[in-house]
């Protein structure tokens, strides 16, 4: 089975309690060299799409008959699966001001703006409404490691289709939804809008988008989140995280916004085949490293390092209280979406 690529194929050198990130001792901080480097003041994306269409070029008549595809297939499962789940679990900013209207017997005296009151010589109550709008916001990692998949789907694929159904479930309940791609910088920023015309575009662009980096920097897209999210927004984390220097980022964003990590996985990513000799890539440095994966001490510990990084990923997200979703490219992503959903309205 010589050349196949896996991404994530690493050379185990034992548990490494020192380290923060099994990811650290594994080859994968050759990625990304500054990782503890200072960053920049202010980020800025590569490209960023305003309302006018994009100039990159023509798009190619396959990827618009995709994303046509792609929205006949969302529409049955967005208006019938999750339009509830997603109403009911993220809410809108709260109580907003709508007007004072004069006073009614049955009203909350609590109620009562006695300013109003007072210069008016009547009672008079405020009344509020629901801000039920959000600004929902997709950070997809289009890292080379997302190229991937060792069955019908790559992991960029099932990353973008579910980038998908999260813009067409906000634009159904009347969101803003907008999205930032990253690598190992923030390739284009999407600003968030209203409208099917524009979650159209968005989708176009996490299907069709060309990066110009290979590497992860997870830190980089969350600075960059944090620089132009004024507002409170829900954040969509879509990544395999395979990357150890993003926690702190993380930990700034989530203190203001509501992220939900997403993360991608492959099957070959956690099991080597019980073959002969496998060449393992790292999709984004290139590195390359022949193991024999017909001997049992050698896929055990390949699946050991995948248990490492996995609870090490499930750590960080449980120090911050992040409920993640985890998905395969084995296995349907509607299950494991509608579970988080119907979890979550359980909690709030």
């Amino acid at each position: 089975m010589r050349g196949t690529t896996l991404p994530g194929g690493r050379r185990d050198s034992g548990p490494q309690e020192e380290a923060r990130s099994p990811l650290l001792q594994s080859g994968t901080a050759s990625r990304r060299e500054s990782v503890a480097a200072p960053t920049t003041p202010r980020r800025r994306a590569r490209r960023t799409l305003g309302r006018r269409p994009s100039s990159r070029g023509a798009i190619p008549a396959e990827v618009l008959q995709k994303v046509r595809r792609l929205e006949i297939q969302m529409k049955h499962l967005v208006n019938d699966i999750f339009s509830g789940e997603y109403h009911s679990v993220f809410k809108g900013r709260g109580m907003e001001f709508a007007e004072v209207r004069e006073y009614t017997p049955g009203d909350d005296i609590r109620a009562i703006d006695w300013n109003v009151t007072a210069r008016l010589g009547a009672p008079y109550v405020k009344k509020f409404a629901e801000e039920r709008e959000l600004t929902v916001m997709l950070a997809v990692d289009l890292s080379a490691s997302g190229t991937f998949g060792s069955g019908k789907q790559l992991k960029r694929d099932l990353a973008a289709e579910v980038g998908a159904i999260l813009a067409f479930s906000a634009v159904r309940n009347n969101d803003k939804v907008g999205c930032v791609l990253f690598t190992d910088d923030v390739e284009l920023f999407v600003p968030p809008l209203k409208g099917r015309q524009h979650t159209l575009r968005l989708v176009r662009e996490l299907l069709y988008f060309q990066p110009e980096g290979r590497g992860t920097n997870l830190g980089a897209a969350l600075e960059f989140l944090a620089q132009v999210l004024k507002r409170k927004a829900v954040v969509f984390l879509i990544s395999d995280f395979l990357d150890p220097g993003f926690e702190t980022p993380l930990s700034v964003v989530s203190r203001r916004h509501d992220v939900v990590p997403i993360t991608i996985t492959d099957a070959r990513e956690e099991q080597l085949p019980a073959v002969d000799l496998v060449e393992l890539v790292d999709a984004e440095t290139g590195q390359r490293l022949l193991v024999d994966a017909g001997s049992a001490e050698v896929r055990a510990r390949f699946e050991r390092r995948s248990r490492m990084v996995r609870a090490w990923r499930e750590r960080i997200f449980r120090r911050h209280a992040l409920d993640a979703i985890d998905l395969r490219t084995d296995a349907p992503y509607v299950l494991p979406l509608m579970a988080y959903f119907r979890k979550r309205a359980r909690r709030y």
